[in-house]
């Protein structure tokens, strides 16, 4: 068939039950229609599917048009960061709880799948966040969030002194719990319950929420994608920082965390029928009688 979508790359939550199956299913429903299939090297492993071409997830990305991702929305986070450099779109079925990123369900996934694959679909472009630790003026480390960098205190459960500057001017001081640095896909994540604003997807923006501030004049506030959001670590017993809540790096007074825009955004694909505010009606309970 004609199709922009020639091989699809399938990738799972390995620690899911009843998975390969929904897995086993899609990879040959796909190849009725004509398409190529490959599964990601551990996914295959750990799920014991020989049915299909096996490739290591970085191998996949090259030689996959688009892939699909089935678990929750951790696994969409942790594959985006890792496919982003790639420039592959990701389609998402959740096998998981929430469903915010992973839109698709496992029930309708044959019908959604076979829609987009024919060209009827939305496509989104989300940035992402590179964060980067300065320590006494040298880099420690570097990592990527798709949905946010969070600084926070660590296991002593005291506040933390922090210094906010943007477009290296200076913004505020604060004491508090930590902050949260959001890209917008990641506003209904951790920010949200913070008490930080919803921001639609596509917005080229990111938002700095408090945690729990020592202050109660401290509010949220939405800055350009293109700025640079440096937070220096001025006091704390025990702080990390936190990528997507999925990686970590433990901080020292005096430690610099500079945040800005990735250099390679990530495409989500959709139905055609995708509507991002039915999702927060649906996923946030909007309109619903108590």
């Amino acid at each position: 068939m004609q199709t922009a979508f020639k091989t699809v790359g399938l990738v799972g939550k390995y620690d899911t039950r009843g998975i390969e199956g929904s897995l086993c299913a899609l990879g040959r429903f796909l190849e009725q229609r004509g398409h190529g299939v490959l599964v990601a090297e551990q996914t295959a492993e750990r799920l014991n599917i020989d049915d299909f071409q096996r490739r290591a997830l970085h191998q996949l990305a090259e030689e996959s048009d688009v892939v699909v991702v089935l678990g929750g929305d951790g696994t969409m986070l942790s594959i985006a960061r890792t496919l982003a450099p790639h420039g592959v779109p990701l389609i998402g079925i959740n096998h998981g709880r929430l469903g915010f990123l992973t839109d698709i369900t496992i029930d309708a996934m044959h019908d959604a799948v076979g829609e987009i694959l024919s060209g009827q679909y939305v496509a989104e472009e989300r940035i992402l966040l590179n964060g980067q630790i300065r320590r006494e003026g040298e880099q420690v480390f570097e990592a990527t969030a798709f949905n946010d960098v969070v600084l926070g205190k660590g296991g002593s459960g005291r506040l933390i002194d922090l210094e906010i500057t943007i477009n290296t001017e200076f913004v505020y001081s604060q004491r508090a719990d930590g902050l949260v640095v959001t890209s917008p896909t990641g506003t209904t994540a951790y920010a949200l319950s913070a008490g930080g604003p919803i921001v639609h997807p596509t917005l080229q923006a990111m938002a700095l929420v408090p945690i729990c501030p020592h202050t109660l004049s401290a509010r949220p506030i939405v800055v350009d994608s293109e700025s640079r959001i440096e937070l220096h670590l001025t006091y704390a017993d025990d702080a990390r920082v936190h990528f997507d809540g999925q990686e970590h790096f433990d901080l020292h007074s005096g430690d610099h965390v500079w945040i800005t825009r990735a250099k390679r955004p990530v495409t989500l694909l959709h139905p055609h029928s995708y509507s991002y505010y039915d999702t927060l009606r649906q996923k946030l309970h909007w309109g619903k009688k108590l």
